[in-house]
């Protein structure tokens, strides 16, 4: 059987370039003929086949052109496409996940006070701000202290939406935000550890430290996951960026409600 689905795909993929040669003899002669024509009408030999050498001297332009700033220009086009497509797909993320567990694991931070101001967003904000915030995040060292950090509650947590986790993963897009992906699999780590040990009461102190590590590493890639998030509603959907104002997690004060 898997023989014959060989010959097939062949056969099938010697019609194919039985097809592309027959096509490219027919315009050569084609064109042969034109040129041909015009020789016997005009009587101009010379002048056919200069400007038969002209038009060939400019084909590598024109495969230049074609083949790689114009299919470049595509490429970019079709990249910023998904880009936008997988913009909407970290949405559902941190609408499902990830806001909640931001917050949760910011809480457990003994020094979150040192970084909570410059992560208050508001409608000011400037690209620039967004960058130096960001320069600032990647040289916090980040903690999550293990006696404040409930690891059933973060299990339970997790366990729920394992399988919309799963889908997200499933998402070809992933391949074009590398820093998304990484998060992704830190979180699947996270959910892996927690879900190994059957009775996470009764671990040793120092288990508990080594699971408060994975955390922690969830928790710096998030923030920073977060923070382009937000840059990337404030510039290009307002309405939505108006609601992730008010619920932002490192905002005290932060409130869904409208009040002013």
């Amino acid at each position: 059987m898997p023989r014959a689905q060989g010959v097939r795909r062949l056969d099938k993929f010697m019609k194919h370039i039985r097809w592309q040669v027959l096509l490219a003899v027919s315009l050569v002669a084609l064109s042969s003929l034109f040129y041909l024509a015009q020789i016997m009408i005009f009587h101009t030999p010379r002048d056919t086949f200069f400007y038969l050498f002209e038009d060939l001297a400019f084909v590598p332009i024109q495969v230049l052109l074609v083949t790689v700033i114009i299919n470049q220009l595509l490429r970019v086009r079709e990249k910023r496409s998904r880009l936008e497509k997988l913009n909407m797909v970290i949405g559902a993320f941190f609408s499902e996940a990830g806001i909640r567990l931001l917050t949760y694991l910011s809480d457990c931070d003994p020094d979150l006070k040192r970084i909570r101001a410059d992560l208050v967003v508001t409608y000011d904000w400037s690209e620039r701000e967004f960058l130096r915030v960001n320069r600032s995040l990647r040289s916090y060292r980040y903690g999550i202290e293990a006696g404040r950090i409930d690891l059933g509650y973060l299990k339970d947590f997790l366990a729920e939406r394992r399988e919309f986790l799963l889908r997200l993963l499933e998402n070809p897009n992933l391949l074009e935000h590398e820093s998304f992906t990484e998060l992704l699999l830190a979180v699947f780590h996270l959910v892996e550890e927690l879900n190994c040990r059957e009775d996470l009461g009764r671990i040793p102190h120092s288990d508990v430290i080594h699971i408060a590590g994975d955390a922690k590493r969830v928790y710096g890639l998030l923030v920073l996951e977060w923070l382009d998030y937000m840059k990337h509603l404030k510039v290009n959907y307002p309405y939505l960026f108006s609601l992730a104002i008010r619920l932002n997690p490192f905002d005290k004060n932060a409130s869904p409600i409208v009040t002013s």
